[in-house]
C-alpha cells in the first residue's frame, strides 16, 4: 500500500510514520487553505495571514488524524490487538494491527473509537472557538479553530459509511459477525460493500469532472480506487484464510529440494544448479546435514572472475530462525511471518533436519488453482 516512509515519533510503544505521498497533500492542503478557503470565508488578511492559517490548519489537520488512529490503537489493545504503527498516507491513516480482533464486540470497540474520538475533537475545537470568538481574540484563530471543528466532523461522518475498510465498515462487520457468528462470511458481505461504495465514489468524481469541477472530480475518483482496491485486498485475503485453514508449512512445502554441497565452485553453483533448475535458493548439506543455505542474492554480490576459486561455503549463510521454519508450523502463521519479514523463501526443517522448501510464490499459485477449481472451504 505504501511507498517510502518516514518515521516522525514513538508514542506509547507506537511508530509514527508518515508516506511520501503525506508531504505532498499537506504541501496541497496548506496551498488551499491559504489561497482558497480562508481568504473566502475571512476577507481582508494580509496574504502571509493566509499562509500561517493554511500551514497551522495543515498541521492541526495532521493532530486530528493522528488523534484518530491513535484512538483506534489504544482501544485496540484494550482488547488484546497489538498495533505496531501509525502510517498517514495520501487519503488520511492506516493502524497496522497484528491480528485481527478475537471477538466481535472487539471488532465494534475498536472500529467506533476512530468517529467518537474525531467527534470529540471536533466538539473541543468548536467550544474553544466560541470562546475565541466571544473575546474577540485573533481572527485568523478563530478562523482556523473553526475549521479543524467541521474538518472533524467530516472524518467522522465519512468514517462512519458502512463500506470496508472505512470505520463505519468494520462496524458493519461486526455486527455482521455477532448476528451469524461467521467472521468470513460477515468480512465478504462489508467488503463487498467496500467495493461497491469505491465504484460509486469513482462515478460521482467521473461526473463531476464533467460537470466542469475537475480537480474535486479527480480526488473523489482517487479516493474510490482506494477503498475499492483496499477493500478487494481484504477480500482476497479472507479467501486466502479459508483454503490455508487447518493446514500447515508442509502442505504447501516442496519436498526433496534440490541441494549443493559447500566446497563446490560459484561458477558450478550458476551453471550447475541455477541455470539448470531456476531456483532462487539451494539448501546447504553436508555430511548429511543442513549446513545453511545460499541464494541469488549472495551471487549477485560476488565479481564474476571470482566465480571459478570461490566456494559455496565462503558465501553461503547460516540457518537461523530467520530463514528456516518448522513443517508442523501452521500455514496462516507463515504467511504472517514472511509478510512481516519481507522474505518470499524459507527453507523447512523437520526435527532439524531438511524436509523441503517453501515459497510465497508457491502458496499463491496452490491458492489460485484452488480458486479455480472451486477447491477450498
Amino acid at each position: 500500500m505504501f511507498g517510502p516512509q518516514i518515521t516522525l515519533f514513538n508514542l506509547f510503544r507506537i511508530n509514527v510514520k508518515i508516506d511520501w505521498s503525506w508531504i505532498i497533500i499537506a504541501v496541497l492542503i496548506a496551498w488551499s487553505l491559504a489561497n482558497g478557503y480562508f481568504p473566502t470565508v475571512y476577507e481582508g488578511l494580509p496574504k502571509s495571514t493566509y499562509w500561517g492559517m493554511g500551514i497551522v490548519g495543515a498541521f492541526g489537520l495532521f493532530f486530528s488524524i493522528i488523534f484518530h488512529e491513535f484512538s483506534h490503537s489504544l482501544v485496540a489493545r484494550l482488547f488484546g490487538v497489538s498495533i505496531k504503527s501509525i502510517t498517514l498516507f495520501v487519503f488520511g491513516g492506516v493502524a497496522e494491527m497484528e491480528s485481527e480482533p478475537r471477538s466481535a464486540r472487539a471488532e465494534f470497540m475498536i472500529a467506533i473509537a476512530g468517529p467518537i474520538a474525531s467527534l470529540f475533537l471536533s466538539g473541543a475545537f468548536y467550544i474553544v472557538y466560541v470562546f475565541a470568538r466571544e473575546l474577540a481574540f485573533n481572527q485568523a484563530l478563530y478562523g482556523i479553530l473553526s475549521y479543524l471543528a467541521f474538518f472533524n466532523i467530516l472524518i467522522a461522518v465519512f468514517n462512519l459509511v458502512p463500506a470496508f475498510p472505512l470505520d463505519g465498515g468494520r462496524v458493519f462487520r461486526a455486527a455482521l459477525w455477532h448476528w451469524k457468528g461467521d467472521l468470513k462470511w460477515a468480512t465478504g458481505v462489508a467488503a463487498n460493500g467496500g467495493i461497491t461504495f469505491g465504484y460509486i465514489l469513482m462515478g460521482l468524481g467521473l461526473f463531476s469532472m464533467l460537470s466542469g469541477s475537475f480537480v474535486p472530480g479527480l480526488w473523489w475518483i482517487l479516493m474510490g480506487l482506494f477503498v475499492r482496491g483496499a477493500a478487494a485486498a481484504q477480500l482476497l485475503q479472507t479467501r486466502i484464510q479459508s483454503v490455508l485453514e487447518g493446514k500447515h508449512v508442509a502442505d504447501f512445502m516442496t519436498s526433496d529440494p534440490i541441494s549443493v554441497t559447500p566446497d563446490i565452485s560459484i561458477h558450478d553453483l550458476v551453471e550447475n544448479y541455477v541455470y539448470k533448475y531456476h531456483h532462487k535458493l539451494f539448501p546447504v548439506i553436508e555430511n548429511g546435514q543442513l549446513a545453511g543455505l545460499v541464494t541469488t542474492v549472495q551471487i549477485k554480490n560476488i565479481p564474476r572472475p571470482q566465480w571459478q576459486t570461490m566456494t559455496v561455503r565462503q558465501i553461503m549463510i547460516r540457518c537461523t530462525d530467520d530463514n528456516t521454519i518448522d513443517a508442523n508450523l501452521d500455514a496462516q502463521d507463515m504467511i504472517k511471518r514472511v509478510q512481516s519479514a519481507e522474505i518470499s523463501r524459507l527453507i523447512v526443517t523437520e526435527n532439524g533436519n531438511l524436509a523441503g522448501v517453501v515459497s510465497l510464490k508457491d502458496m499463491l499459485v496452490l491458492f489460485s488453482l484452488q480458486a479455480e477449481l472451486g477447491g477450498g472451504k
